[in-house]
């Protein structure tokens, strides 16, 4: 007897992210399932998540037509997943959220993206679950790094935060070959003048940048940023001819990642999933990044905003309804 095919797919899946608005579980996308005989069931749709791999080949099959191997610049950051009602759900734990600038319960997600400074796309991403597979966040930086090495990028720069910027990350991808640029804390030691080590901040850094030798590193240059609010940040490259221009550039290419982060949020449910399997969350997450890959190309190619292209597809809904309300007092 042979085995029924299954009655929603991947791509059916997706769809139902990119249109829906507020709820993303699995009866819902059953309830919004075009009536046709034997139509899937929410069952249907949990079946697909749960039988999805763990790896994250599918996203890079979608995504390689979409990115330049050797051009570009890569970036690595990581986002927490609001989770604050979750109770014993896959991968959830108490971690920092940038957003509420507090401990929160949530779903730790490391994500690589590619960017040309025009297109951002998700080329892999892992989560955050360390008591499992003892992996560290820097862990997941070095894995996604060494995984698109083997996928043949050699990009301009890589791109990072302050957490990623440790001795053992930046030797990694001088290892490969490949140039960074980052943000150090203010304690970190280097030596300006061959005079011994002294915390980043006491040394004299001049708008044009500087060159010292990082500690355990070797030489990198350095920059400080004053905002009008008084922040200072400490920019570090190993280019140590790179001109305060070019850093402004790359550092305006470094917030693609934080637009994409609001992209998966507010427009393709990435939080929103209830499933409390391993297998569920993984392919939620998973599917949500593949949403948002169609949603950016749209925007690519017709200069259609992400939340443009989501709003054509409610009206149609707001506007069946204004044709036939259902809800009146007589």
């Amino acid at each position: 007897m042979g085995i029924n095919p299954p009655k929603c797919n991947d791509i059916d899946y997706i769809n139902f992210l990119i249109a829906a608005s507020n709820v993303f579980s699995c009866t819902e996308a059953a309830r919004c399932y075009p009536y046709i005989p034997n139509a899937p069931s929410h069952d249907a749709f949990t079946c697909c998540l749960q039988r999805q791999p763990s790896d994250t080949e599918a996203l890079w099959e979608e995504v390689k037509s979409y990115v330049k191997l050797k051009d570009g610049c890569l970036i690595v950051d990581d986002s927490t997943l609001d989770k604050p009602y979750a109770e014993e759900m896959a991968f959830v734990r108490r971690m920092w959220s940038g957003k509420h600038h507090r401990t929160v319960k949530g779903i730790g997600l490391v994500t690589l993206v590619w960017t040309d400074g025009t297109t951002v796309i998700p080329i892999d991403f892992r989560i955050y679950n360390i008591d499992e597979d003892d992996k560290t966040k820097n862990d997941h930086f070095r894995d996604m790094l060494d995984k698109a090495k083997e996928r043949g990028f050699n990009p301009k720069f890589v791109l990072f935060d302050t957490w990623y910027a440790s001795v053992k990350n930046l030797k990694a991808i001088r290892k490969k070959e490949w140039h960074f640029l980052t943000r150090l804390k203010s304690n970190r030691l280097v030596n300006p003048d061959n005079k011994g080590n002294v915390p980043l901040e006491t040394v004299d850094i001049p708008p044009k940048g500087r060159v010292v030798h990082l500690k355990a590193y070797g030489f990198v240059k350095v920059f400080r940023i004053v905002s009008k609010d008084g922040d200072t940040q400490h920019w570090v490259t190993d280019v140590q001819e790179m001109e305060q221009t070019e850093r402004e550039d790359l550092a305006k290419k470094s917030w693609k990642i934080e637009e994409y982060h609001r992209g998966i949020k507010q427009l393709c449910g990435v939080e929103k999933c209830q499933a409390r399997k391993e297998e569920s969350q993984r392919a939620h997450i998973m599917f949500s990044l593949r949403a948002f890959l169609r949603l950016e190309l749209q925007r690519i190619k017709n200069g259609t905003s992400w939340f443009e292209s989501a709003m054509k597809i409610r009206r149609v809904a707001v506007t069946a309804y204004l044709n036939n309300p259902l809800y009146t007092l007589n």
